[in-house]
């Protein structure tokens, strides 16, 4: 039986019934953001990462998919100062170990790079002033991945070795990357959705310290989408 033969209306209703039985696009399904309440283990990272992270890690799904796992830094050291302009968002340190990240299956970055499954120490990085990187992103402020076998806690990484082991981590000639937001009004733990970029961005509250103060410091990273650029 053809469609055209059919009534207007009993058509309409004959295509709303295709449409429920159809799976709904993974890319239109919510993102949400949990409260992971168990560590990594030594098997998965080694010793002294785990004496400075935090035991609770948030867990990014989407429907029953975890996207990722994140631990952040238990305390993180400030630059006192530090201050904020439209492009630099954080008083961190370049290099600065923020926290440690894990896939399960493959993910992906800002730049859209296929990232394995594997965990990944979370460095602090600033985008370079030039030509190549002008308008993929409104703020310098990244965070870039390394593989966690090729990381110490205490290491101090210059810039060009650091953007050598997260492209390593990336399989390619541009570093492993995710992008960093001014961070917004929200819950300790939230998720929001930029529909212009489609970007999904993870709100978390760490601790950062300024001399013998320690301060709440909320972040907002772009943990799903990636620049138009």
């Amino acid at each position: 039986m053809h469609l055209q033969l059919i009534s207007p209306w009993l058509r309409f209703g004959l295509m709303g019934l295709l449409a429920m039985w159809l799976p709904v696009p993974l890319n239109a399904q919510e993102h949400k953001a949990t409260v992971l309440s168990e560590a990594p283990s030594a098997e998965d990272v080694p010793e002294e990462f785990l004496n400075v992270l935090s035991p609770e890690g948030i867990r990014v799904s989407r429907g029953s998919r975890t996207v990722c796992d994140i631990w952040l830094v238990k305390e993180w050291p400030l630059d006192a100062g530090f201050e904020e302009t439209p492009e630099r968002l954080y008083p961190f340190t370049p290099g600065q170990l923020i926290g440690v990240l894990h896939y399960r299956r493959r993910g992906s970055d800002f730049r859209d790079q296929q990232i394995n499954s594997g965990w990944y120490t979370l460095r602090f990085g600033l985008q370079p002033i030039d030509g190549n990187h002008e308008g993929t992103s409104p703020t310098r402020d990244f965070l870039l991945m390394v593989n966690v076998e090729q990381d110490e806690v205490g290491k101090e990484w210059d810039e060009m070795d650091l953007n050598t082991a997260s492209s390593e981590a990336a399989g390619s000639t541009h570093p492993a990357m995710i992008c960093l937001q001014q961070a917004q009004e929200a819950e300790p733990l939230a998720m929001r959705h930029n529909e212009d970029q489609d970007w999904w961005i993870l709100h978390v509250v760490g601790k950062g310290k300024q001399g013998d103060k320690v301060v709440e410091l909320p972040v907002d990273l772009i943990v799903v989408g990636h620049a138009l650029e």
